[in-house]
């Protein structure tokens, strides 16, 4: 059973079992979710039916963030794609696109790959 009140301290975050005011768990949460810092951008076709796919990892952003630079670059590729576990695929080889938008945005992007 979860502890979610205490009559000492008020309301108790289920997970750590802390006074809300002093939980920690959110901020964990969403530092977890960034990346490591080493932008890079490379070009798969391995699971994925022989389609090509722009595979962008490391990107240092929330999860927020991330789903609104995916949106950027779908439509300046012109192509579909998705933002999931911290990572951006889009679909088709837009690799020198991809880093041309990075490179512009402050991020220090590589290729990656082969």
């Amino acid at each position: 059973m979860a502890l979610v009140y205490s009559t000492d301290a008020g309301r108790m975050c289920p997970q750590c079992r802390q006074p809300q005011a002093q939980c920690r768990c959110a901020a964990t949460a969403q530092a977890g979710a960034m990346g490591d810092g080493r932008v890079r951008v490379s070009r798969e076709t391995q699971r994925r039916g022989g389609k090509t796919v722009t595979v962008v990892r490391g990107l240092p952003l929330h999860a927020e963030a991330l789903a609104t630079l995916g949106k950027r670059l779908r439509s300046t590729c012109g192509t579909g794609g998705t933002a999931k576990d911290g990572v951006l695929e889009l679909q088709g080889d837009h690799v020198e696109r991809v880093l041309a938008v990075l490179v512009a945005d402050g991020f220090a992007a590589k290729r990656g790959g082969g």
